[in-house]
């Protein structure tokens, strides 16, 4: 990196958090720090929804992910429209009429203390964990392609979203949310076109399509019922609909976003808003991942992007096996792009037989590709079993830091660094809040100020950010850092939203029923988590984990309405 790129990048996180300090320090009390003072608007509310998702992860893992897999994880946002018309129709006007802070207050209305409780700590575990992940993904990439020391990155990160979180709360999230969603989509855009620019002069837009097609990474819908698969558009619809249903409807960290609008109208516009655009966005940031897959058919690849790996190989014993499969790669890399020259050429002529035959070129080149980096992964395994052989997370970053011009790289550094900031900084928030409102404020036996709770929602918000620092500290990269986000929300989700789903239309079913029911259905999603996963031979997963989502959810339906019947009558009253 250069001094302008060190420069933009140091500017531009410095600004964010100057800007979040300086508009939201000074809260009155628990109203101002936890909902803002009930002032956002629409937009603001929906750009601040759309930053909590959007964290480094999605922007580093998400192009990654098109590289390697092509645009079928789209279909993982499908069940979102779905979702945002139940939520802005059910549970934004219940959750404004009854004027509560945190969504699992509802629960205590609707069933009782214990109930509220049990759904606050699964929140807490889930969130608490994700936190740690969304400082330690771009943390551990950053640390690998830069040399810069983990631990330290780690703490920068955090530091920085402790400042103006703790200070402002809810609208410290909401106002810097703004700048970091600019930042972001300006780092991604300019990545696309610099790509597009990069390609061969006789390769357009279309021409990139074509060779992308012809490779097999454009398939956007999977209409196959194969559950084994983790994105079909069955998946989408029914595990992304329940997923996408508990994290916009009952994980605070979003809830808290439109809980902070004018009117329930504002909220739902909000929501709305995020709603349209969330899949366009991801279908963007795919896109972008299949233009850098492009790229790489005319550029030179290494068989594994994780600087790190390489590095450990180049040490070892197995040095010279790697060399030689880097040699073949590379004589391979030249016979690619003369097959991509002839399909061009053919496409050009409009020649059918000259363009399919370089097309089936092209894919025998790739699949003898694919298993050169199958063998390179297993030289990295052994050398040391515990090193990162999925390079998904690396591809991006790859790229910016070997192609992107001095001064972009300070930009699209920023980029990552303000979308773990964004999401970062709304999970602290809720985390805080459910801490402060649902478990110490509603346990606390003596009478306290405002003041006081005012306080405790900072400190508790501090403790958090530790926590999630610790945590990022020690953590250990498994797989796609976006698949391990989802993985880890899938478990808990289903089980909440189910529980809600109870308290909004199962009017006879009450508090103890729907207690043992959500208890038992965490054990059994973990336990099926498990074995789908662990027990298989060779590690396989034998069930897409967006199916989860939808099990847990209809499991503690089912059991809550059982245990209804079958308990006496005096546990369920």
């Amino acid at each position: 990196m250069e001094i302008i790129d060190w420069i933009i990048l140091a500017g531009t996180l410095a600004f964010i958090v100057i800007y979040g300090y300086l508009k939201s320090r000074g809260s009155k009390n628990v109203d101002d720090y936890i909902l803002g003072n009930k002032e956002a608007k629409w937009y603001t509310i929906g750009l601040s929804v759309m930053a909590t998702q959007a964290s480094a992860i999605t922007f580093l893992s998400t192009p990654g992910q098109a590289f390697h897999d092509g645009m079928g994880f789209v279909q993982f946002y499908f069940g979102l429209p779905l979702a945002t018309i139940v939520i802005c129709m059910v549970f934004i006007p219940i959750y404004h009429k009854l004027k509560v802070y945190t969504a699992y207050e509802f629960l205590e209305k609707r069933f009782d203390l214990k109930t509220r409780s049990l759904a606050a700590v699964l929140f807490l575990i889930q969130r608490g964990l994700a936190a740690g992940i969304t400082i330690y993904a771009p943390s551990i990439i950053l640390s690998a392609v830069l040399n810069w020391d983990l631990k330290t990155l780690n703490l920068i990160i955090g530091v920085l979203v402790i400042i103006y979180t703790v200070s402002g709360g809810t609208k410290a999230v909401s106002v810097t949310q703004k700048q970091q969603m600019f930042v972001i989509m300006l780092g991604m855009f300019t990545a696309f076109f610099i790509i597009l620019n990069y390609l061969p002069n006789d390769i357009d837009f279309g021409k990139a399509l074509k060779v992308a097609g012809a490779n097999n990474k454009l398939k956007i819908l999977d209409f196959s019922f194969n559950t084994e698969s983790r994105y079909t558009f069955w998946s989408g619809i029914t595990g992304g609909f329940f997923l996408m249903l508990a994290y916009f409807g009952t994980d605070q960290s979003q809830v808290q976003r439109y809980l902070s609008g004018k009117s329930v109208r504002e909220s739902q516009l909000g929501l709305i808003f995020n709603g349209l655009l969330k899949i366009p966005m991801q279908f963007f940031i795919l896109l972008v991942g299949v233009m850098v897959f492009v790229f790489y058919q005319y550029n030179h690849s290494p068989l594994n992007f994780n600087p790190a790996a390489y590095q450990e190989v180049m040490q070892s014993k197995y040095k010279n096996d790697y060399i030689k499969l880097e040699a073949e790669h590379r004589l391979a890399e030249v016979e690619k792009k003369i097959a991509q020259d002839e399909f061009s050429a053919a496409l050009d002529i409009k020649e059918y037989d000259a363009t399919m035959a370089a097309k089936n070129r092209i894919i025998q080149l790739n699949k003898e590709e694919l298993q050169r980096r199958e063998e390179a992964r297993e030289i990295i395994e052994k050398v040391d079993p515990t090193l990162e052989t999925n390079d998904k997370d690396y591809v991006f970053i790859h790229f910016i830091l070997n192609n992107l011009p001095t001064g972009l790289v300070g930009l699209l550094l920023a980029m990552i660094l303000s979308a773990a900031m964004s999401s970062t900084a709304s999970e602290l928030n809720a985390l805080g809040t459910i801490t402060t409102m649902d478990i110490y404020k509603r346990n606390l036996k003596s009478e306290k100020t405002e003041n006081h709770f005012l306080r405790a929602s900072q400190g508790f918000t501090l403790l958090w950010g530790i926590i999630a620092i610790l945590f990022a500290s020690y953590g250990s990269l498994v797989e796609n850092l976006i698949q391990l986000v989802n993985i880890i929300g899938s478990i808990f989700y289903g089980n909440v939203l189910g529980i809600f789903l109870i308290a909004f239309f199962f009017k006879f079913i009450k508090g103890n029923a729907t207690f043992i029911a959500a208890l038992l259905t965490q054990v059994i999603i973990i336990a099926i988590w498990y074995f789908a996963i662990h027990i298989h031979p060779a590690g396989q997963e034998k069930l897409g984990f967006l199916w989860l989502n939808f099990y847990g959810c209809v499991i503690v339906i089912l059991l809550a309405t059982i245990l209804q019947f079958i308990l006496p009558k005096k546990q369920i009253a």
